[in-house]
């Protein structure tokens, strides 16, 4: 049997890498390393999202370790932003390794991870992990579906907000704007940039309506830790763009 969670996650790494792919092409970078490049970045994604997953959750798995390896745990998509930054930090890397240009691959990237994002919510919507908050609002939903509680907890015959729809919309939303953004960038990196603030302020107030506990929250529950980590990609990435900038302005 397949699963839709996992199928569309399979469906967002291919529609994602070949977006990237198309972009490269016309950058007139070869094809073949975004493939190569690609894998790479997908593996550490799966890994860092898992690590994450852990770290949120490290007083309850130091409390049952054998949950680690629990088919809860092993099904979970893990936690996003974990994935996202080892891939970046991966990719970085071995772009480097390859003698590519890091911020160029960066941008590049940028578009297909936001389209693979978008539907790779899909599959959260279909497997009802990533829910949303109680809610009365016409368009909420009502799951049923007895072996999603029991894999990812969600709520049944309970309508609420479809916090993996709004990703999804928002993501492609984003990748617009990304793929808009490539044909008129002028320095490397800046569409990575505008990638990092868009998506930070999606997730940061999307989170506000989510209502799975397995999180991880700070401050005593005022911020869940995806909101902490937007906060610091927002302010990395005006960081990067003074950087970016100031060289591009010296290179004249």
């Amino acid at each position: 049997m397949i699963h839709s969670y996992g199928f569309l996650l399979a469906v967002a790494f291919i529609t994602g890498l070949s977006v990237s792919a198309r972009a490269a092409a016309r950058e007139g970078i070869e094809t073949n390393k975004v493939y190569d490049l690609g894998l790479y970045i997908a593996i550490s994604a799966l890994v860092g999202s898992k690590a994450l997953l852990l770290i949120t959750e490290l007083h309850y798995y130091l409390e049952n370790p054998r949950e680690i390896f629990s088919l809860a745990t092993l099904r979970s998509g893990g936690v996003y932003y974990g994935g996202f930054i080892l891939a970046v930090i991966v990719g970085i890397a071995l772009s480097y390794r390859a003698r590519l240009p890091v911020w160029k691959m960066a941008d590049l990237f940028a578009p297909g991870i936001a389209v693979g994002q978008s539907i790779g919510r899909l599959g959260c919507f279909a497997a009802g992990c990533c829910y949303g908050r109680p809610t009365t609002v016409p368009w909420g939903v009502i799951f049923t579906d007895s072996y999603s509680h029991e894999t990812v907890g969600v709520p049944l015959y309970v309508r609420l907000h479809p916090t993996q729809i709004y990703e999804a919309v928002a993501s492609l939303m984003i990748f617009v704007v990304l793929w808009q953004a490539l044909k008129r960038k002028r320095y490397d990196g800046q569409v990575f940039i505008l990638y990092l603030v868009l998506y930070s302020i999606t997730r940061f107030s999307i989170e506000f309506l989510r209502g799975d506990p397995e999180r991880g929250f700070v401050f005593g529950g005022v911020l869940s830790t995806s909101q902490l980590i937007s906060i610091f990609l927002i302010i990395f990435a005006a960081v990067l763009f003074s950087r970016l900038k100031k060289k591009t302005l010296a290179n004249g």
